[in-house]
């Protein structure tokens, strides 16, 4: 069965629970993910890791939770070695926030952690949630999705300290978003563990920090803390020359310099560390 239509017909199958408001969809997902189905009982779980997209792997025999999982770890695991938010985590608020990428909010605006407009310049859709038509962010992609929540994490001094979390600590960084104020509801905790336990999440994170080994992940505070000085942008520069001219990478001066593409401009300041 092809991707799309495998798609589609699980967007049909869900159809009911679109619309809803947060706290009716935190309520279905919490029976939805707080049992565990008869095939999970039978037989242990998958863990979709990278190398498996490299076989053949029937599409249409995966559950929502694990077509997400297929399609997603890939940019959470990128996600959590630019950021150093765990991939477990980002992928379990993007099942839950989302509905594995089928709720209204993520199908009309590919908007899958709920994040709302709160200054966004960006395009914007109305959506009923705690209270009537809310204004959330609009994205051209899911990945643009992933990117501006690791960016939401990371830029937020209310956030900053998870950041003083171990990366593969995601029991941690749960209880730490919502003592941070990112849900309302008082399981939310409970529910990212339990999608992360369930699904084995935490396998992702261990890849993302055996490759990396002992260098740090990124934080807030390092980098604010590091000394900087400016450079202003000059004919024919690129991210690119910019980067190795100071030594770092294209990755490290865009979350530096808080870019979100790798288009600048003649005379534009870029703070380099």
């Amino acid at each position: 069965m092809k991707l799309s239509v495998l798609i589609s017909l699980l967007c049909i199958a869900l159809m009911s629970s679109c619309g809803t408001s947060r706290k009716a969809r935190q309520a279905a997902s919490s029976k939805q993910y707080e049992s565990t189905p008869q095939r999970h009982q039978e037989q242990p779980n998958k863990v979709l890791r990278l190398e498996d997209r490299k076989e053949d792997i029937d599409l249409s025999s995966l559950s929502p939770v694990e077509l997400y999982i297929y399609n997603f770890s890939g940019i959470a695991q990128e996600e959590m070695r630019l950021y150093g938010i765990p991939a477990s985590i980002k992928i379990a608020q993007g099942i839950l926030e989302s509905g594995s990428g089928n709720g209204n909010l993520a199908l009309k605006s590919n908007n899958h952690f709920g994040i709302k407009c709160n200054g966004w310049q960006g395009e914007k859709v109305f959506h009923d949630d705690d209270e009537a038509q809310e204004c959330f962010r609009k994205y051209a992609d899911p990945g643009n999705s992933f990117r501006d929540h690791s960016l939401f994490l990371f830029e937020r001094n209310r956030y900053n300290f998870l950041f003083d979390y171990r990366s593969d600590d995601y029991i941690s960084w749960a209880k730490g978003l919502k003592q941070a104020g990112y849900a309302t509801d008082p399981r939310y905790p409970q529910k990212l563990i339990s999608l992360i336990e369930r699904y084995n999440l935490n396998e992702f994170d261990k890849e993302v920090l055996g490759v990396r080994g002992k260098i740090p992940l990124p934080r807030p505070d390092r980098l604010n803390t590091i000394p900087t000085r400016s450079y202003y942008v000059q004919e024919g520069d690129t991210l690119y020359n910019i980067s190795e001219k100071f030594g770092l990478t294209v990755k490290e001066l865009k979350i530096i310099n808080k870019l979100k593409t790798d288009h600048i401009k003649i005379g534009q300041e870029l703070k380099i560390k």
